[in-house]
């Protein structure tokens, strides 16, 4: 009887030993589960980089984001072609001469018919990159496009060195004149004249959409008869068509040489001032995942080299 009352607590202790091991089994092997489903710290690491990178650029990007490094060599026969923003010509002709010069037996082709018809071919695969005056939107985005941010550009307004408006502009003034609300130069400061001509972008244009988006706030241009939209994103048409009543707006660089224009200041600043309101960025997009001349092409463009060529325009 005594044996039985000894044997009976060591059975217990067994049995509570199995289970307290059974515990500390099951609770090791779910916190590696656990764990396994977390980013190492060199996942998170890049994960974070690339998330600072976005917010620092301030633009929506596709993932994967592609990271672009100044080629040593490219291959001969390498051949990209370029096709989007008149805003980014001066810009994609630079990188071209610069490029081909570098790298000998390579081809850049570049052409200039606005930022959707380049997103457009991009799209389609008669391109390499798109070269684009706005961001991309998302649907780009899903659809595999992503972009890189080149360098910064002014919009500026202009009117003709022959407009006898001398003055400069609210941003307050140029949304109304923009959306029809002011049709006389005396409305803003100027001599009794009618505002004869408002001339507008195509809406294909990238410039004509960063306009309306951040000059008027979304809200529409005006359609009176002082309205006249072109039929091509082309700068030079535009300033010709001006006349000494007119005004329009373009991307600084093209007409900040230009003898036959002026800018107007906006609130007090003109296009070279850090501060000046108009602004906006100059993109490259491109389809993920980017193609070997591609990743040369804007591996050169962002480089310090690459960057020296455009600061250069």
């Amino acid at each position: 009887m005594s044996q039985k009352n000894d044997t009976l607590p060591l059975i217990l202790a067994l049995l509570c030993s199995i289970a307290v091991l059974g515990a500390g089994f099951w609770w090791f092997s779910n916190k590696s589960d656990f764990n396994s489903i977390l980013p190492s710290s060199d996942n998170q690491d890049q994960v974070t980089t690339a998330a600072n990178q976005n917010a620092n650029h301030n633009i929506p990007q596709s993932s994967p984001v592609t990271e672009f490094t100044a080629p040593r060599n490219v291959p001969q026969g390498t051949a990209i072609a370029i096709n989007g923003s008149t805003s980014m010509a001066q810009i994609n002709q630079s990188l071209k001469k610069s490029f081909q010069q570098q790298f000998s037996g390579t081809q850049v082709i570049t052409n200039a018919q606005g930022s959707g018809v380049g997103i457009k071919l991009l799209q389609q695969g008669n391109i390499d990159i798109a070269a684009i005056s706005r961001p991309l939107t998302a649907q780009e985005q899903a659809n595999g496009l992503a972009s890189v941010p080149i360098t910064q550009d002014a919009i500026a307004v202009v009117v003709s060195v022959n407009n006898p408006f001398r003055r400069g502009l609210t941003k307050a003034q140029v949304q109304d004149i923009f959306r029809g609300n002011i049709t006389n130069w005396s409305e803003v400061g100027g001599k009794s004249s009618t505002i004869v001509r408002v001339i507008n972008r195509p809406s294909i244009s990238g410039t004509y959409q960063v306009f309306k988006q951040e000059v008027l706030q979304d809200n529409n241009f005006g359609n009176s008869s002082n309205f006249i939209i072109m039929e091509r994103d082309a700068t030079t048409p535009i300033l010709r068509a001006l006349e000494a009543n007119g005004i329009s707006y373009a991307t600084y660089a093209q007409v900040a040489n230009q003898q036959t224009v002026r800018t107007v200041a906006i609130n007090g600043l003109t296009p070279e001032a850090d501060n000046y309101p108009y602004q906006r960025v100059l993109y490259y997009a491109y389809q993920e995942p980017a193609s070997m001349a591609v990743k040369s092409f804007l591996g050169y463009a962002l480089s310090p080299q690459g960057q020296k060529v455009i600061a250069e325009n």
